[in-house]
């Protein structure tokens, strides 16, 4: 699997992906929203755009499909139930299945509510595993939950799913957010030095060359797994001192998501 990670350069920060199979040509786009420099990439590298995968039904997510659909005639797959919010999707998705890209690329289909309740993420099982995750994982971050989604599910989708994840998986996240994410879970955790450290490497980093973290990164440097660390517990007890004294992570979780909305 060749992946192509496609720096958007707006305000919301996006991150659009290619994801081409090497012997046929064929490419798969993932959340397309600036679908000129998709489809400039791809004639760049002699790929045709056959179809369109969106994580899930935001306006920065499949607001590009339409006119990369009149370019190349490409299919749109999104997550089956949110076929009433996504024009002209050709096929809804479920946990389990597999989305395939020419002969040598499959993704397995990964339902994964919290930031929608209609979102989906992929994972490859090559050799190199990789996340492309959507608005759910970001890197050092999570998915807010403000537009159709819920932080229960989320939770349940981070501790279910993505923490069971092989530690060497690489993370492609549908925004950049990495700097203000490090700087919240250096705020919940002052002594995280992996995440300081990370944070003094990639201040300022460019986008279109972005740092791709891993699972095990993630473990390290994101205060969404990093749900029994003391010093998060105790910063946490400062914003809502009638926290229990061992509070279950699912708490902790729902008490960073609420703070992160606020941060």
């Amino acid at each position: 699997m060749i992946v192509k990670q496609i720096w958007t350069g707006n305000s919301y920060r996006n991150f659009n992906y290619l994801l081409a199979c090497g012997e046929t040509g064929e490419a798969l786009a993932v959340d397309p929203l600036d679908h000129e420099k998709c489809y400039r990439a791809a004639q760049e590298a002699g790929w045709r755009i056959t179809q369109i995968l969106n994580t899930h039904e935001h306006g920065d997510h499949i607001g590009g499909n339409g006119p990369l659909v009149q370019k190349t005639g490409a299919t749109i797959l999104a997550h089956a139930n949110a076929k009433d919010r996504i024009p002209n999707m050709a096929r809804g998705l479920r946990a389990g299945e597999v989305v395939k890209v020419g002969k040598t690329v499959e993704l397995e289909v990964m339902d994964t509510p919290g930031h929608t309740m209609s979102h989906v993420c992929l994972r490859s099982h090559t050799d190199q595993p990789a996340l492309f995750s959507g608005d759910t994982l970001f890197n050092a971050g999570a998915g807010n939950c403000h537009n159709g989604g819920h932080p229960a599910e989320l939770y349940k989708t981070f501790s279910e799913q993505l923490a069971k994840l092989p530690g060497d998986t690489l993370i492609y996240p549908g925004h950049d957010y990495i700097e203000n994410n490090l700087r919240f879970t250096l705020n919940r955790e002052p002594d995280n030095r992996r995440a300081q450290e990370m944070l003094d490497k990639l201040r300022g980093q460019d986008p279109a060359k972005a740092y791709v973290s891993t699972l095990d990164v993630e473990r390290e440097v994101n205060t969404f797994f990093r749900l029994t660390s003391p010093t998060v517990i105790a910063k946490l007890r400062e914003a809502f001192p009638d926290l229990p004294d061992k509070p279950d992570p699912k708490t902790v979780f729902l008490k960073l998501r609420e703070l992160r909305n606020k941060w």
